[in-house]
């Protein structure tokens, strides 16, 4: 509405909604748009490509865009291969979007793709932008059943309901398996104020009592967060929030901040245990400096969470152990274990084939299988049976339990709403149980 349309936002995986896509795509033509655009990941990419020919199909003269990740990493090809989109945005979308919908001509619109007759036509990047603080806040509005059908992970929170936010975008790294094509290197910023007013606005307006962060580097910038957390000191929104750090970004005193401004817990990206995995994925850790810092983290009064990744290439049987053994012993509050998955856009994307067998199926490409399996790995159903086996482990040591058990109280939400599904939470549990 800022810029003089009326927007519609249709979450194709939001509360209640059906994966029938020719119903999907009835939904969203009741809408009347002009112009339809998608967002999609890799995995996602297909179910929109399909819902862009429904709507052609049942009204040729809307036009539909697609950006995201998927679509920033191959760029032309996809619409070439695709010609129920119209167009394609490369990189931030916000401004793009913005101009095409303005009726900017499209040889002028930076990060637009699109067709010149039979020709494809890729204009310049868009320039990213600067300013953060200038995009208005997500409308969350726009969300159907916000806050209240969109639940956080379970037993990451003690209140509810809960949203999730990011407050800056890039990354000075680049470890071999993420795709930075949106958003590049380099690191942008939401202001402490932003944030501030951003976590305010959840509160007031739709009652949010916990908030997930899901920036790569939030305390990447000291000076931002410090001024944050003197802030939510000083003038409590009544709010928990997570977030997550790489090591080497923590130190104790911001730690004792971040407790004292609400954060609840902390995640920390460290996917391999081994020395080898970890010097070719994700430069600049050491083993070392992470049990240091789980042991400051906690030391500070607030959960550790490690982030790991299964199925890396030159992942062995012996890297899963050797991985395995270190999740045991940092005595870690939870933990979340990836199954790796190539994205178009990261660095080893271009030699993955050689690296062993990789099954490039769109759909299943979302870190939840393993569509990639490392030559040091007989296969496949042994990489699964592994990773049923290390996951189990953790949430079977008897540390992790009995500090679970002393949280009971404080997860009773999160309990109330796994007894309310327990048939599907009991179908997951079962797939991690040893084969009889």
């Amino acid at each position: 509405m800022r810029e003089g349309h009326e927007v519609f936002v249709y979450d194709g995986l939001g509360p209640g909604v059906t994966f029938d896509l020719n119903k999907q795509a009835r939904s969203i033509l009741e809408y009347q748009p002009r112009i339809v655009g998608f967002s999609a990941t890799t995995s996602s990419f297909p179910d929109a490509a399909d819902l862009a020919q429904i709507i052609k199909k049942n009204s040729p003269e809307i036009a539909t865009v697609c950006g995201g990740v998927h679509v920033s990493a191959l760029e032309g090809k996809l619409l070439r291969d695709y010609p129920a989109f119209d167009y394609l945005i490369s990189g931030e979308g916000e401004l793009t979007m913005s101009e095409l919908v303005a009726g900017t001509t499209p040889a002028e619109i930076q990060g637009l793709i699109w067709r010149d007759g039979e020709k494809i036509v890729t204009n310049a990047p868009r320039t990213r932008i600067a300013d953060m603080d200038s995009l208005p806040f997500p409308a969350y509005e726009k969300l159907h059943g916000f806050p209240r059908d969109y639940h956080l992970p379970l037993f990451s929170y003690i209140r509810t309901p809960g949203a999730t936010m990011i407050t800056s975008r890039g990354c000075m790294y680049q470890c071999s398996y993420c795709d930075r094509s949106v958003f590049k290197k380099g690191f942008r910023y939401n202001s402490a104020a932003y944030i501030y007013e951003h976590m305010k606005h959840l509160r007031e307006k739709f009652g949010v009592r916990h908030i997930n962060i899901y920036d790569d580097l939030f305390t990447a910038n000291r000076r931002r967060i410090v001024e944050l957390c003197e802030k939510l000191a000083r003038f409590p929104l009544g709010i928990n929030f997570n977030c997550a750090v790489r090591v080497g970004y923590t130190d104790d005193e911001l730690l004792r901040m971040l407790k004292k401004a609400g954060c609840l817990m902390v995640s920390l990206g460290i996917e391999s245990a081994d020395p080898e995995m970890l010097a070719r994925h994700k430069s600049g850790v050491l083993l070392d400096d992470v049990r240091d810092t789980v042991q400051r983290i906690q030391k500070a009064g607030l959960r550790a969470k490690g982030l790991f990744m299964m199925g890396l290439p030159g992942e062995t049987e012996e890297s899963i152990k050797r991985t395995s053994d270190f999740i045991i012993s940092l005595g870690l509050d939870d933990m979340n274990m990836a199954k790796f998955t190539p994205f178009p856009g990261a660095p080893l994307w271009a030699n993955i084939r050689e690296e062993g067998e990789f099954n490039e199926d769109w759909r299943l490409m979302n870190c939840l299988n393993f569509v990639f399996v490392s030559k040091g790995i007989s296969s496949r159903v042994r990489l699964d049976q592994l990773y049923n086996e290390h996951v189990k482990r953790f949430y079977s040591d008897r540390g992790w339990r009995k500090k679970f058990r002393r949280r009971l109280w404080q997860h009773r939400k999160s309990l109330l709403y796994l007894l309310r599904h327990l048939p599907s939470f009991w179908s997951a549990k079962n797939q991690f149980e040893p084969d009889k």
